[in-house]
């Protein structure tokens, strides 16, 4: 043996408390001792120590291996397993794992060391942790007898050690997996490409086939197209011609016309002159009369002021008169005061002073003294103190009579204002009546004239027919559609057979009542992003005519073979096999936005849904072509079809199929109903466009009676206008009148009530002046006396002086104010008679302009006469210029026949595109709607066109018969034509250039190809050495325990006649699937396993585990109640085996019977000790000191053990 386990030394582990050292350990060592003693702790400590994981220690935590953890009361904080092995160079290797808190450490020889060097070591030495190769647990015999085959193969991987490789055998399988796909992708995708090469080919030689016809076609279109230009060219020739002659002879009844027209310009331009001078007469009246109303408030204000200055004035003299009488009696004092002076001369100086005051007096007032003029300036500053209360009264009822008398002078002010308005709003009111009246007159001689007017235009216009708005109208609608068809002109001649398909199906549903339609017809996408897929997984089933049953079907093609027509497909519906609708589809969540195709499709009527689950068949429509190739073969076991927006198809047989160029081109036809609906409006457009151009007669006449009619309406707009704004004048003036005679009436009361309270305020002021008065004659009282005056009024009012100069003022001012009214009366005067002028003179010039006005409609009726023969002049033009007009018309529509058929017409000035140019005309001109179409002829005649590749027999026909003979037969060979290229299927137009890129993705292809095959060819080599390693890693360990299983069950049942059978279910790569383990018992016949009987099932467990074993063997095995199922002759032959095989094999058993531990080399007896706890002890006897224990003392030594 290279190694012998010699020491299991523990420290405070488990139930062994302390530090002991169990051993030392023979070959055949056995473990006893009654239950809960702690055996199975002994073999938690060989576990331990080997690098067991904790689950597997029946604890929770590392803590829980200390010694009294179980009771929540640990001895320490550590614990210790040692191995100590014996190596075979006899020195001695120790393995210590230990326990710090709730983590472990590792050391070998004392030395620490980390857990993967640690099991490194133990591998070194046989002993292998994660196979647990060197012990068997409690229980664990049976249940290995009874694993399952996977099982026994993931032993076998453990085992062997090929479990390593299994990760990188996955990993290099997936690549190479995925590189075959893709290689068998390319290559799928290679053919599919080189289909498409074929394809193409085979397109181009029809495309050229068919382009053939097409020029021919385009030639013989040409030639038609030419034809019908040159003799419509020379009948507008001819017609000009005659068209000229004619407007000769029109052109004299026109300069008479010109002529009456100048004399009615004129005339009018003379009306209109007197009109205008009339309405300046008018503004000059209506300017003086306001200018009048403006004066009158000033004259008005100049007669209250002359009024005012009168009183005043009248005062004044009446107090100058006062002033005579005072002064008179003053002078009659004097004269008595000279009488007595003789008398008094002892006197003398006071009576001078006293004379000298009355002498200075008699030629002016009464002198005095400074001293008096002081004190009498005193007094009178005393008199107002005392007076102020008064002299405010006084001043503030003065106030209020000036505001009173100022709205008296403004209420007169606005009396006269009104009179003024009054006259002027009558005058307005007169002249809008008599307008009303000639206004009415006017217009009804206008509607009579427009009325006339009405029938004539009617008369043309059932001439003329449609008018021209609508013609244009029809060519924007026109613009608008082919705009919106676009290119499908290119495709006329697809859609054109389409159409006589679909008159196939209309016939179908007429004769056999079971028909629905084509595919295409009743399905519709829910969106246009899936016209593309759609189109790609229903192929040739678009165009699929979907019928009720089968004989019906079989009737519809004995249709098409009777009528030598091309094959068609059909759905009946109860033939069809449909698959159902798989739910489960509809909820893939990964990758996103995938859906059935089923469900992007709208179908009408429901009957169809076989037949649409027939052509949809499951399949599934992604976002991206990464997303289908995901769902088609990678979503889970099962494979779908799959196809992405673009079109590329991964169908579920491993076919992939790109979006090929016309894929886009078919996927159009899912708008073909739009595009159907839009030419059927395009030819009908077309035709009305050319029957209108048709009735277009007579225009320039219908234009003229249009512009009078127009200017007709103008005017008797105008008119009425103009009489419905006077009446509502009328009206407004009458409103106006009513109010200003309200107002009239409301200022007399408010004018007397203003005047009675002025007189009562008048009084009011008399007595706070009678007041003020009393108040100065109180304090002047004594003054008085001095000076020799009644009251000191006298003596204010003595001075005759001051009132002379107050009256001789009053006078000027009235002077002044009477001036200034004369002046402003004589304005006004002069004003008025200016504004009788002006009246007069309007009044003249309405008379006039009544006047021109007949002379004006008098010519009018002239120029209806004149009109009306111009019109029977122009009749004849008009039939020339229609039939012109008409020619033109055939020329434009031919011309646009040609450019939206793409007919290459050759000119020799102009190109197509100077066609059909109305709409731009339009936009920027301003002119009617013929003279845009004049403008589009203009346009077009400026193009010539080469009639030289027209045959000279085509050209020389004369004859209108002939020519349209002519057009006959060449529309007939078109035709024909036609119908033989609508006979032949469409091809691909762009077949070269689909077959160049064909070429280049078949080059592109190839290449990924090759590569897609090397990186198979590599990934294939990686997996295949993987593959091999794990392959013979397995097998060796197979292949030995396989050829030693037998020999150690016969061994064990020591008996020949026992197998054990070890096979594998997959010989080529076993660990694969399972491994079948079966025996057969002694004089028993085969049997499951699970049949056998416990002891049965032991052995055979054993004989595997020593199988097992053998294979690169642990140093030592640890076997804990093998023997549990063991009946004492198994046991024996089970003890027996060992024993043959201690030379070779260190056994520890955990045994409770002596036939088992009594064969034993040494026992290492384990008892229970008292404690709060339990507390393992170790006793160790070694057997082989008694060579005759096994035979003899079997009895003594196992009684003694016990004990």
């Amino acid at each position: 043996m290279p190694a012998v386990l010699n020491f299991i030394e523990v420290e405070n582990f488990k139930s062994y408390r302390g530090s002991l050292a169990i051993g030392p350990l023979k070959s055949f060592t056995a473990v006893i001792g009654p239950n809960g003693s702690g055996k199975s702790n002994f073999m938690d400590a060989v576990s331990f120590v080997m690098g067991e994981k904790t689950t597997s220690l029946r604890v929770k935590r590392l803590s829980d291996l200390i010694h009294g953890a179980s009771i929540g009361q640990p001895i320490s904080r550590s614990a210790s397993v040692t191995a100590v092995f014996l190596l075979e160079d006899g020195t001695e290797k120790r393995f210590t794992r230990g326990v710090q808190g709730s983590t472990s450490e590792h050391r070998i020889n004392g030395e620490p060391v980390s857990s993967q060097v640690y099991l490194a070591d133990l591998e070194k030495l046989g002993i292998n942790a994660r196979a647990k190769n060197f012990l068997v647990f409690q229980g664990a015999v049976e249940s290995i007898a009874m694993k399952n085959p996977k099982e026994r193969t993931a032993l076998f991987e453990e085992i062997s050690g090929s479990g390593s490789l299994k990760d990188e055998y996955e990993r290099l399988r997936n690549e190479m997996l995925k590189a075959e796909e893709e290689t068998q992708y390319t290559y799928q995708k290679k053919k599919g490409i080189a289909a498409e090469r074929k394809e193409a080919k085979i397109e181009k030689e029809e495309a050229e086939k068919y382009q053939r016809l097409k020029e021919d076609l385009a030639d013989k279109q040409v030639e038609l197209q030419l034809f019908r230009l040159y003799h419509n060219e020379r009948d507008i020739a001819s017609l000009e011609r005659e068209l000229e002659k004619k407007q000769h002879e029109v052109h004299k009844v026109e300069k008479r016309k010109e002529k009456a027209e100048e004399q009615l310009k004129e005339k009018k331009k003379e009306c209109g002159k007197l009109s205008r001078d009339l309405a300046k007469t008018e503004q000059d009246i209506r300017e003086m009369e306001s200018e009048i109303n403006k004066k009158r408030p000033t004259f008005i204000k100049s007669k209250e002021r002359v009024a005012h200055i009168q009183k005043k004035l009248e005062s004044a003299r009446k107090s100058l008169t006062q002033a005579k009488k005072a002064d008179a009696a003053h002078e009659q004092d004097i004269r008595e005061l000279e009488t007595e002076l003789a008398e008094v001369e002892g006197k003398k100086k006071e009576y001078e002073d006293m004379v000298a005051g009355e002498s200075q007096s008699q030629g002016r007032d009464v002198h005095l003294e400074d001293a008096q003029v002081q004190e009498y300036h005193q007094l009178k500053e005393e008199a107002g103190k005392r007076s102020a209360m008064y002299l405010q009264q006084l001043d503030s009822v003065n106030r209020e009579q000036k505001a009173d008398q100022d709205r008296l002078d403004n209420e007169g002010r606005k009396k006269t204002d009104i009179e003024n308005r009054l006259r002027q709003k009558g005058h307005e009111k007169q002249e809008a009546t008599k307008r009303v009246e000639k206004l009415i007159e006017h217009i009804k001689s206008s509607e009579s004239a427009l009325e006339d007017q009405r029938r004539l235009r009617e008369d043309l216009q059932s001439d003329v027919g449609t008018s021209k708005e609508r013609v244009q109208e029809l060519q924007k609608e026109l613009e608008s559609v082919v705009e919106q068809l676009g290119d499908a002109r290119v495709d006329k001649h697809e859609d054109s057979r389409r159409k006589k398909k679909q008159e196939i199906v209309e016939n179908f549903k007429r004769l056999y009542p079971g028909v629905f339609d084509r595919m295409i017809n009743m399905c519709q996408p829910i969106h246009k992003r899936y016209n593309v897929a759609i189109t790609k997984v229903l192929g040739k089933y678009m165009e699929a005519i979907v019928v009720d049953t089968e004989k019906t079907a079989r009737q519809c093609i004995q249709y098409l073979k009777e009528q030598m027509l091309e094959p068609e497909t059909f759905l009946p519906l109860d033939y069809i096999q449909t698959k159902p609708l798989k739910e489960r589809l509809r909820n893939i969540k990964e990758p996103k936005n995938v859906r059935l195709l089923f469900d992007v499709l709208h179908y009408q009527p429901t009957d169809i849904k076989r037949a649409v689950l027939f052509a949809t068949n499951n399949a599934l429509v992604c976002e991206t072509p990464e997303d289908a190739m995901k769902v088609a073969y990678e979503m889970d076991k099962n494979r779908y079809d799959a196809v992405a927006l673009d079109g590329t198809f991964y169908q579920k047989s491993g076919i992939i199929s790109g979006g090929s160029l016309d894929l886009a081109r078919k996927a159009k036809r899912w708008d073909e109903k739009h595009m159907s609906q839009l030419k059927a409006q395009k030819e009908k457009l077309t035709e009305e466009l050319r029957e209108s151009m048709k009735k277009s007669r007579q225009e320039s006449e219908l234009n003229t009676v249009d512009s009078q009619i127009r200017g007709l309406e103008t005017r008797l707009k105008y008119s009425k206008s103009d009489k419905e704004n006077t009446l509502k004048q009328i009206k407004q003036l009458e409103g106006e009148l009513e109010s200003l005679k309200t107002q009239m009436e409301n200022f007399g009361p408010a004018i007397s009530e203003i005047e009675r309270t002025m007189r009562n305020r008048d009084q009011q002021i008399q007595e706070i002046k009678e007041n003020m008065n009393n108040v100065e004659d109180d304090v002047f009282q004594s003054f008085c006396s001095q000076i020799g005056v009644a009251n000191i009024r006298q003596y204010e009012e003595h001075n005759v002086l001051r009132w002379e100069r107050a009256v001789q003022d009053d006078e000027d001012a009235l002077e002044t104010a009477k001036q200034a009214e004369q002046k402003q009366m004589g304005e006004i005067d002069r004003d008025m008679r200016e504004l009788d002028g002006l009246k007069s003179e309007r009044l003249n010039k309405k008379t006039e302009v009544d006047a021109m006005e007949d002379q004006i409609g008098k010519a009018r009726r002239e120029m209806g006469l004149i009109a009306k023969d111009i019109q029977a002049a122009q009749k004849q033009v008009t039939a020339l210029e229609s039939r012109i007009e008409q020619r033109k018309a055939d020329r434009h529509g031919i011309l646009m026949q040609c450019k939206m058929e793409d007919i290459a017409i050759p000119m020799q000035r102009g190109n197509m595109e100077d066609i059909a140019q109305e709409s731009s005309i339009a936009e920027t001109s301003e002119a009617t709607d013929t003279s845009s179409m004049t403008q589009i002829y203009d346009r077009e005649s400026r193009i010539r066109m080469d009639y030289s590749s027209l045959s000279e027999h085509l050209k020389e026909l004369d004859e209108a018969d002939d020519v349209k003979k002519m057009g006959d037969k060449l529309n007939k060979a078109i035709n024909d034509l036609q119908n033989t290229i609508q006979r032949i299927q469409a091809p691909n137009m762009r077949a070269m250039q689909k077959l160049d890129m064909a070429r280049e993705k078949l080059q592109e292809t190839n290449e990924e190809f090759e590569l897609a095959r090397r990186h198979a060819r590599k990934a294939k080599l990686n997996f295949e050495k993987v593959k091999k390693d794990r392959h013979d890693r397995f097998m060796n360990c197979f292949e030995h325990v396989a050829n030693e299983i037998d020999t150690i069950y016969k061994s064990l049942a020591k008996n020949q006649s026992a197998q054990a059978i070890l096979c594998s279910e997959n010989p080529e790569e076993p660990y694969l699937d399972g491994i079948n383990y079966n025996c057969v018992a002694p004089g028993k016949r085969f049997q499951p396993m699970s049949n056998l009987s416990g002891g049965e099932k032991t052995v055979a467990a054993l004989a595997l585990l020593f199988a097992i074993h053998s294979y690169h063997p642990s140093p030592f095995f640890v076997l804990d109640e093998i023997d549990a199922a063991l009946d004492n002759t198994n046991i024996g032959k089970v003890a027996s085996y060992i024993r043959e095989r201690t030379s070779s094999l260190q056994t520890i058993v955990i045994s409770l019977k002596e036939e088992f531990y009594g064969h034993a080399d040494a026992l290492i007896g384990i008892c229970p000790d008292a404690g709060e706890c339990l507390i393992s002890k170790v006793l160790t006897l070694d057997l082989t000191q008694h060579p005759s224990h096994v035979e003899q003392e079997k009895d003594q030594y196992g009684r003694h053990i016990g004990q």
